[in-house]
């Protein structure tokens, strides 16, 4: 389980940041849990803030930077 605080890594397009929150999604009558997501190749490379909310599954806890 990833918690907030922890850093994630997105399985499909490798994008990378910290957990902020979790939230939920319904596909097709079906509930899913989802997690927030701070985005830090964004942030240390724009200087702008992005922000990134998916599928609890699409993610995997990654090692602290």
């Amino acid at each position: 389980m990833l918690n907030i605080g922890d850093y994630a890594l997105h399985q499909e397009t490798g994008q990378f940041g910290q957990v902020l929150g979790y939230g939920h999604q319904i596909i097709n009558g079906a509930y899913f849990t989802t997690l927030k997501v701070h985005l830090k190749n964004y942030q240390e490379n724009s200087g702008y803030s992005f922000f990134v909310e998916d599928v609890y599954s699409t993610w995997m806890k990654a090692k602290n930077l």
